[in-house]
């Protein structure tokens, strides 16, 4: 199947998971979604992800962003490594979060290519490519990351490119620099005129003088 790029559409699915049935788009409502896959249950590296992404849920909900986690062994077993998360990461407070899918058949693993290329028709090496999807209200593709297996997400770099693709969302006139957070300065894109500026940004800005002459950095904390 052709590569998930961004701006596609996730295509609808149903599944089961630890939170019982989800039909995607149903699930989903109007909401932000981070759908993330693992390769298997019971591994050291994606048992401290999802538990520290459980741990920062608050952080994700207030932000009108639900989480789901995809995983290719069974239901039962996902049950009981949540058991393990919990007993791990002691700070997760009452309920795990957010469910876990089971998909045995890796059909949905193959739908949402997740899957090792090199691997994957080998019922026995084939296995989930660490993904992350940030998804929007529309179904749309807005971020994709891939992780390999020696390396541990950062939940906080997810909650800062949320709040990016949030904020560009509401004034489409910028984009966020290198290491922003929010509060910092943005840029301005170069597709907007001089002559439009002050209206669109009357609080401020500040133009960086270049070597070549040309004024294409523009920044503005008045957003």
């Amino acid at each position: 199947m052709p590569s998930l790029r961004l701006g596609d559409i996730i295509p609808n699915f149903s599944a089961s998971s630890t939170k019982g049935p989800i039909n995607f788009y149903e699930w989903q409502e109007d909401k932000w979604v981070v759908l993330f896959s693992h390769p298997a249950d019971f591994t050291p590296v994606c048992t401290t992800e999802l538990g520290r992404i459980a741990v920062h849920e608050p952080h994700f909900t207030k932000r009108n962003v639900k989480l789901l986690a995809h995983s290719c062994d069974k239901l039962g077993t996902h049950v009981d490594w949540v058991n393990d998360i919990k007993s791990y990461c002691l700070d997760i407070p009452g309920e795990f979060p957010y469910p876990i899918i089971a998909d045995e058949s890796r059909e949905l693993a193959v739908q949402l290519d997740m899957i090792d290329q090199n691997n994957k028709d080998s019922e026995d090496h084939a296995l989930t490519v660490r993904a992350l999807y940030i998804i929007d209200p529309k179904h749309q593709l807005r971020l994709s990351m891939h992780y390999p297996a020696s390396t541990g997400r950062n939940v906080d770099e997810i909650l800062r490119v949320i709040d990016s693709l949030q904020l560009v969302d509401k004034i489409p006139q910028i984009a966020t620099p290198a290491n922003w957070v929010p509060g910092e300065k943005v840029m301005i894109l170069p597709s907007v005129k001089e002559n439009e500026i002050e209206k669109l940004f009357p609080g401020g800005v500040d133009r960086v003088s270049m070597p070549s002459g040309v004024t294409y950095v523009r920044t503005t904390t008045n957003y």
